[in-house]
C-alpha cells in the first residue's frame, strides 16, 4: 500500500484528502496539532495513523516524518496543507503576527518537505502544496497570508526543478473559496453573494471537490505533471476584477 502524509488532516480540506486517499487503497499518516479534533478523526478510520505535529518546529516535524516511517515503513506523498488564516490590515499587522503566518504556511511546507524526501526519493513520490488563490491575486486584509502562499508556489517550483532528477514530482494546489464550516461561520450574506458574483461558476467549492484534484496530482495519471499550479477556483482567479459590473451591463 502507498503512503501519504497529510498535514493539517484532522479537519476541512486534509480530511477530505484523506478520505478520498483511503478509498483508493492509500494508508495515511493523519498530521495535526489540534490533538483533540485529530484522535475524532482518526478514531472513526482504518489504515490511518494520527500524529501530533507542529509543523512550524524542525524538531516536531522530524520525529514525525521517522514516526511515520516507523509505521508504515514508506512514504510516497506529502500533502503540505497545514496552515494558518490570519488576516488583518496592513496597518495592523505587526511582525508578530507575520511571522506566526510564515512560521506555519511557508516553513512548515520547507521543513515537512526536507523532512521527507530522502524517503521520497526511494519511492519516487510526489509533493502537493497547498496554497490559496491569495497567493495568485492580492485581496484586501491578507498581506501576511497572501504572501505566505505566493512563497509557496515559487517554493514548489525550486522543488520540482531540483528533485525531479530523482523521481520526485512537485506541484501546488491553490483552492479558491470553499464552503468549509468556518467559513460559512464568519462569512455574512454580503460577502457570500460578493463571491457568488465574482465567481464563473456562482458557487464556493468543497472541500471534496480541491481533495479531487490533490490526489489526482499523487496518483499515477499524474506522473508526467510536476512544477504546475492548479487554481481549484471555480474560474475566479481567471476572471480577475469588474465581472460583478460587466454582469450588470
Amino acid at each position: 500500500m502507498k503512503t501519504a502524509i497529510i498535514t493539517g488532516a484532522a479537519r476541512g480540506i486534509g480530511l477530505a484528502t484523506t478520505d478520498l486517499l483511503l478509498a483508493t487503497g492509500w494508508q495515511v499518516a493523519m498530521i495535526d496539532r489540534d490533538s483533540e479534533a485529530l484522535a475524532a478523526a482518526v478514531s472513526s478510520r482504518t489504515n490511518v495513523h494520527g500524529i501530533d505535529c507542529d509543523v512550524s518546529e524542525e524538531s516536531s516535524v522530524n520525529s514525525m516524518v521517522d514516526e511515520t516511517l516507523r509505521h508504515f515503513g514508506r512514504i510516497d506523498g506529502l500533502v503540505n496543507n497545514a496552515g494558518v488564516a490570519d488576516f488583518g490590515p496592513i496597518a495592523e499587522t505587526d511582525f508578530v503576527r507575520w511571522k506566526t503566518v510564515m512560521e506555519t504556511n511557508l516553513d512548515g511546507v520547507f521543513l515537512c518537505t526536507q523532512a521527507a524526501t530522502p524517503a521520497l526519493k526511494e519511492s519516487k513520490g510526489a509533493i502537493v502544496n497547498i496554497a490559496s488563490i491569495s497567493g495568485l491575486r492580492a485581496s484586501t486584509l491578507r498581506v501576511a497570508y497572501g504572501t505566505s502562499k505566493a512563497a509557496v508556489i515559487q517554493l514548489t517550483l525550486q522543488q520540482a526543478a531540483e528533485l525531479g532528477e530523482f523521481g520526485i514530482r512537485a506541484n501546488t494546489v491553490c483552492p479558491g473559496p470553499v464552503r468549509t464550516k468556518l467559513a460559512m461561520a464568519v462569512h455574512t450574506q454580503d460577502i457570500i453573494d460578493a463571491y457568488h458574483d465574482a465567481i464563473p461558476l456562482n458557487r464556493y467549492g468543497s472541500e471534496n471537490e480541491i481533495g479531487e484534484v490533490i490526489a489526482f496530482l499523487l496518483s499515477e495519471k499524474a506522473s508526467y505533471v510536476t512544477g504546475q499550479t492548479i487554481a481549484a477556483d471555480g474560474g475566479f482567479e481567471a476572471t480577475g476584477v469588474g465581472l460583478p459590473a460587466l454582469r450588470s451591463q
